[in-house]
């Protein structure tokens, strides 16, 4: 949970740039992306295993260099 607390002095503006940063920050936005619709469980596993075959496939063309 992000709280806020207004600073003396401290612009409307300003306190609205800092919130967006703490949401930001505690990923609260990418969280609500991922529920945004539902995503069968298979689906999800299929995203995993190309993300690691992507990330594996990576390493391998780095270490050939």
């Amino acid at each position: 949970m992000v709280k806020l607390r207004l600073r003396e002095n401290e612009n409307i503006i300003e306190a609205v740039k800092r919130f967006r940063k703490l949401v930001e920050h505690a990923g609260i936005k990418k969280e609500m992306r991922r529920r945004e619709f539902y995503e069968k469980p298979s689906e999800t596993h299929r995203r995993t295993r190309r993300r690691a075959d992507r990330r594996a496939k990576m390493r391998r063309l780095m270490a050939g260099s």
